[in-house]
């Protein structure tokens, strides 16, 4: 059954993804329900997936992480498609959501979700909001910087056509940012009350990486209010930032499980 779903996933994935594609290869786009319905199903089958496999827990090995980020990515690219128009966003989301849900299934090792309390799931649901909010926001500043380099070169289709206008892709990542460092303040916030001892815990290094992160989206955000930051500097910054967060989130974890072998 878990077999037959994740296929099916992937398979819903990968079409959404052509949906949200067709504007950046100069073809006529699909009426936005198709790629919604299509982005939909195959968030809830992914989603049924990773509860299946691993009980219902909350599995934080380094693939079972990667699956569970992604999914929660694309779940934040569909909510966003419904509020703005960025179908373009499925089309980087949704194929990476494919390939980690297949590894997770078919090549990652077995694991076991580990055995957490309330508060510890509580912290780890503010961080993995908040890292999915800001890597969106990240995918946007990226688009931000190729739609402003079009624009520049003064090429008005591909990519200017597929996106909304600079402004508003502007204005829609800034939002982001705001709402994803609400979240990372309460994960810092609830990892300070709840996690007794950082250094027995491996999670050191993923605290001091977080806590530089929280500070750039800071800076950033107040540089926004106070400056009226844009265009290549906040692109710049809010790569940083998530930079920061993927080494923070992904990086240690790598190097414990996949480098030094320490599989809790």
């Amino acid at each position: 059954m878990l077999t037959f779903l994740t296929l099916l996933a992937a398979v819903l994935y990968l079409s959404a993804a052509a949906v949200s594609a067709r504007p950046l290869a100069h073809r006529r786009p699909l009426p936005r329900a198709i790629g919604l319905t299509l982005a939909a199903a195959a968030v809830f089958a992914h989603a049924w997936v990773i509860a299946g496999m691993h009980r219902g827990g909350v599995d934080l090995h380094f693939f079972a992480a990667l699956s569970l980020v992604s999914a929660c990515v694309a779940g934040l690219c569909l909510f966003v498609n419904l509020l703005r128009p960025v179908a373009t966003l499925g089309a980087i989301v949704f194929p990476l959501a494919t390939m980690f849900l297949l590894i997770d299934v078919f090549a990652a090792p077995p694991t076991q979700p580990l055995p957490i309390e309330w508060q510890i799931k509580l912290h780890v649901l503010f961080a993995l909001l908040g890292f999915s909010v800001l890597c969106v926001a990240a995918l946007l500043a990226i688009l931000l910087a190729l739609q402003e380099r079009a624009l520049r070169m003064r090429r008005f289709d591909g990519i200017v056509r597929a996106l909304p206008p600079l402004t508003l892709t502007e204005a829609l990542m800034f939002q982001l940012i705001a709402a994803g460092f609400a979240l990372l303040t309460l994960a810092l916030l609830s990892g300070i009350l709840f996690v007794d001892n950082l250094f027995a815990q491996h999670l050191i290094h993923k605290t001091a990486l977080s806590i530089a992160a929280w500070l750039v989206f800071g800076v950033l955000l107040f540089g926004r209010w106070r400056y009226g930051w844009r265009g290549r500097r906040a692109v710049q910054l809010t790569l940083a930032g998530m930079g920061l967060l993927l080494l923070a989130y992904f990086g240690s974890r790598f190097v414990l499980e996949l480098v030094l072998r320490r599989v809790p």
